[in-house]
């Protein structure tokens, strides 16, 4: 009897080491570097951990912070506001400065434009990778993805991937069959620029199955046609996003004293929705708060 005894404390001693050790394994474990990066400008080498990453991207900025390697960025650019802690600067994404940037001492920096910065910087030494603005949803994860790589992250981002996709889908389907045929307008600024269905944010109503009253208005093919009042009004879209929510203080309120907007099925419906308009502009994991916003607004029956 004591020999079993001793013989099932011994079994019971080893699976509790094995579920230790299984534990141990699940902890973050240190990213194999050097890593190859897709990029946009190619395969891009990452030698080592960076340390020290510069940020000219405002979508990029998001995507850094939301896979954890918010510590290891030492610069954002003047338009990365969010998150509040990342560590704004006076740099420039739109014309960026070389001197400027080197500056910052960088081991990577994260561009969404191009110009000739990244071979200017590329000759310096310093590793680049451009991630421009997304077209559709699966490649603004790629560039969640690339980021995460690149930082040593590799396993947030798939798991924030991971989780955005399930939200997103979720809320698609929080919206019932009968009002997925409304048409939808989005505002950009007060002089009626809006965003066709071959845009980003166009490709998000779509997923929700809308008609975009913009598409049949672009006739230059742009993406971003200017739409008049009067289209606007004889359109009669069910849904109103504001994009300019912020920048140009339009709201429900000040949309309904529009002249002839009073009637439109929008304002009647009450399904015009304010939105940030850096959330309705960027393509990093804020993607899903703004397709909530327009799940919620378009449930309204």
């Amino acid at each position: 009897m004591f020999r079993r005894s001793v013989v099932l404390a011994a079994m019971l001693a080893a699976v509790s080491l094995s579920l230790v050790s299984a534990g141990s394994s699940a902890a973050p474990v240190a990213a194999a570097f050097p890593i190859t990066i897709h990029a946009a400008n190619g395969d891009i080498v990452i030698k080592t951990r960076p340390t020290r990453v510069v940020s000219l991207s405002p979508s990029g900025t998001e995507d850094l912070f939301a896979v954890g390697a918010g510590a290891q960025v030492t610069a954002v650019d003047d338009q990365s506001d969010y998150p509040k802690r990342a560590p704004r600067t006076k740099l420039s994404g739109f014309t960026p400065n070389v001197e400027a940037i080197a500056s910052y001492n960088p081991d990577l920096v994260v561009v969404s434009n191009d110009g000739g910065i990244v071979s200017s910087l590329e000759k310096l030494g310093v590793a680049v990778l451009l991630e421009p603005a997304a077209d559709n949803v699966a490649q603004a994860y790629d560039e969640i993805r690339q980021l995460g790589g690149a930082t040593g992250h590799g396993p947030a981002a798939t798991k924030l991937v991971r989780s955005m996709q399930h939200k997103l889908t979720a809320l698609i389907r929080s919206v019932p069959k009968r009002q997925r045929h409304l048409k939808v307008y989005h505002e950009l600024d007060p002089t009626y620029y809006s965003a066709t269905s071959a845009t980003f944010i166009g490709r998000i109503y779509r997923l929700f199955g809308f008609r975009n009253i913009a598409d049949a208005a672009d006739s230059t093919h742009s993406g971003y046609p200017q739409l008049s009042a009067e289209y606007i009004v004889a359109s009669n879209p069910d849904i109103v996003v504001l994009a300019d929510s912020i920048c140009c203080s339009q709201s429900a309120a000040s949309v309904a004293a529009r002249p002839g907007w009073s009637g439109l099925s929008a304002i009647r419906g009450h399904r015009v929705v304010a939105i940030d308009d850096s959330v309705a502009s960027r393509w990093g994991p804020r993607l899903v708060d703004f397709a909530r916003a327009v799940a919620t607004v378009a449930r309204k029956s």
